[in-house]
C-alpha cells in the first residue's frame, strides 16, 4: 500500500512539473485543416500560423502564417510604394515651404525667372562672341597658310598649331552654347512649375479664408 501511494505521489509531482512548464496552450490547424489545441506546435505546422492561449482558452497572441515568396514580393512592393509616397509628400512640403518663404506673388516668381534667363542669355552671348573671334582667327591663320603655300613657302608651324588648337576650342565652345541654351528651356520649365504650384497654394489659402468667413 505504501509503495502504491509513493508511486502516485511521484506521478503527481511529475505531472505538476509538466503543467508548471506548460502554462500556455497553442491552437493550430493540421494538414487536414482540423483545429488542434496542444501544449506545443509541431515544427511542420509553425509556418501555418497559430494562436497562443492561456489556461482558460483566452487568446493571448496570434502568430500569422509565414508569407509565400510572392506575398513577400508584394509586401516589399507595398512598403516601397508607401515609402515613395511619404518621400513625395515630404518633397512637396519642402517645395511649398520654399515657395512661400521666397515669394509673395506670382509676379515675384516671374521676376526671378526673368533674371535667371537674362543671366543665361548673357552667358550664351559671351560664348557666341568668343566663338566668332576664334573662327575669325582660324580664318586668318588659314589665309596665311594658303598664301605661304601659294608662294611655295613652308607655312609657319605656329599657324598650323593654332588652327588645330583653335578648332578644338571652337568645338568646346559650341558644346557650352548648346548646354546653356538647353538650360534656358529647363529654367523656363522649372519656374513655370513654381508658378503653377504657387497658384495652387494661393487657391487653397483663398478657399480656407472663404470657409472661415462662412463659418463666422
Amino acid at each position: 500500500m505504501f509503495n502504491r501511494l509513493l508511486i502516485w505521489w511521484a506521478l503527481g509531482l511529475a505531472l505538476g512539473a509538466s503543467w508548471a512548464h506548460s502554462d500556455n496552450l497553442y491552437r493550430y490547424k493540421d494538414d487536414a485543416g482540423i483545429v488542434v489545441v496542444d501544449w506545443r506546435v509541431p515544427a511542420e505546422f509553425i509556418d501555418h500560423g497559430y494562436e497562443v492561449l492561456d489556461e482558460t482558452g483566452r487568446v493571448l497572441r496570434v502568430v500569422p502564417r509565414a508569407l509565400t515568396g510572392e506575398e513577400k514580393q508584394d509586401a516589399n512592393k507595398a512598403r516601397k510604394l508607401e515609402s515613395e509616397a511619404i518621400s513625395e509628400q515630404e518633397r512637396l512640403q519642402a517645395w511649398d515651404e520654399s515657395l512661400l518663404l521666397r515669394y509673395s506673388t506670382t509676379e515675384d516668381i516671374e521676376a526671378a525667372r526673368d533674371r535667371a534667363l537674362r543671366d543665361l542669355k548673357i552667358r550664351v552671348s559671351i560664348l557666341k562672341s568668343n566663338r566668332r573671334s576664334l573662327r575669325q582667327q582660324v580664318e586668318n591663320a588659314q589665309a596665311r597658310v594658303a598664301e605661304s603655300e601659294r608662294l611655295g613657302v613652308q607655312p609657319r608651324i605656329e599657324d598650323l598649331d593654332y588652327i588645330a588648337i583653335a578648332k578644338t576650342e571652337i568645338d568646346a565652345t559650341e558644346r557650352q552654347i548648346e548646354e546653356r541654351e538647353a538650360q534656358v528651356d529647363t529654367v523656363n520649365e522649372g519656374y513655370q512649375m513654381d508658378i503653377d504650384r504657387f497658384q495652387q497654394l494661393q487657391d487653397v489659402v483663398a478657399l480656407r479664408q472663404s470657409m472661415e468667413r462662412q463659418r463666422n
